[in-house]
């Protein structure tokens, strides 16, 4: 959908949110942009709890592979647990 409008005028805005840290971020970007996805905001979080990033970040939704991570986020804002097997 983000291909559909210009950067700066999109309604749509993706955001980033992981436990990881330096130096294990820059995989991370290169790897979305070689998929050709495009991240407005990015927070390494370090292994911090990421419901309270989202809240103040006033995600809409979040998806994560953890369990741990959706109980988190999901007292925030409205999650999906993605199973990766």
């Amino acid at each position: 959908m983000q291909k559909q409008f210009p950067e700066k005028t999109c309604p749509v805005r993706t955001a980033l949110v992981t436990a990881r840290q330096a130096p294990t971020h820059e995989r991370v970007i290169r790897t979305l942009r070689e998929w050709n996805i495009r991240i407005d905001e990015a927070l390494f979080l370090g292994g911090l709890s990421k419901g309270v990033f989202l809240k103040a970040f006033q995600a809409d939704i979040f998806f994560d592979d953890q369990p741990v991570h959706c109980d988190s986020a999901s007292q925030h804002v409205t999650t999906a647990h993605v199973p990766n097997n």
